[in-house]
């Protein structure tokens, strides 16, 4: 079903977390974000200017426990308010990559919008945390996202360095790479693909 306003409001409650959050494909990369970890909002305000998506998320997660819930939970609900907010997919790209610098580090981020979830990550962290958040948390909140939006996302590495610029180059390739694939083409009057859905 087509959305043509492009936006999205998910919630998810459990004994784990509880999340609402807000998404808007074609807004002006507004973020109002609180999950409780300071790296991972500043990571998520980042994928929101940089994508230009307008997002509010509030999560109250059991941190007392880890960051683990807190951060794949929210990866569920981007993937979910991601797949609801574009719709059948009509007009778009589907398809968008970003090789991205962040100082000494260089990322490359692919993405497919076809409705068939998979994640390929290729990244070895220097470190076991930056700030509040255990870098192992980065794939799992990828593969989270690529699983409840259905998309490819292939995350590489080409460089590696510094472990917050490994993260935040990340992140921002990411969301460069999705609003390229979400854009619109006036050339595709449905869906980009033979089988005639996506």
């Amino acid at each position: 079903m087509n959305n043509p306003s492009r936006t999205a409001t998910v919630e998810r409650n459990t004994k784990e977390t509880k999340i609402t959050m807000c998404l808007d494909l074609d807004g002006n990369g507004k973020a109002k974000i609180r999950t409780g970890i300071g790296f991972f909002d500043h990571m998520l305000e980042g994928f929101s200017r940089h994508g230009f998506f307008d997002m509010k998320l509030d999560v109250q997660g059991d941190l007392c426990v880890d960051c683990h819930h807190t951060i794949e939970d929210t990866g569920i609900v981007l993937g979910n308010a991601i797949r609801e907010a574009a719709g059948d997919k009509t007009g778009i790209r589907r398809y968008g990559s970003q090789i991205l610098p962040m100082d000494e580090v260089l990322v490359i981020c692919a993405v497919d919008l076809c409705g068939r979830p998979y994640l390929s990550f290729d990244a070895e962290f220097p470190v076991e945390r930056v700030g509040e958040m255990d870098t192992e948390m980065v794939k799992e909140f990828f593969y989270a996202v690529s699983y409840s939006a259905g998309m490819n996302l292939h995350i590489k590495v080409l460089t590696p360095g510094n472990g917050h610029h490994m993260i935040e180059a990340m992140f921002k390739a990411f969301a460069k790479a999705l609003d390229a694939a979400l854009s619109k083409d006036g050339r595709i009057t449905d869906v980009l693909s033979t089988k005639g859905s996506l």
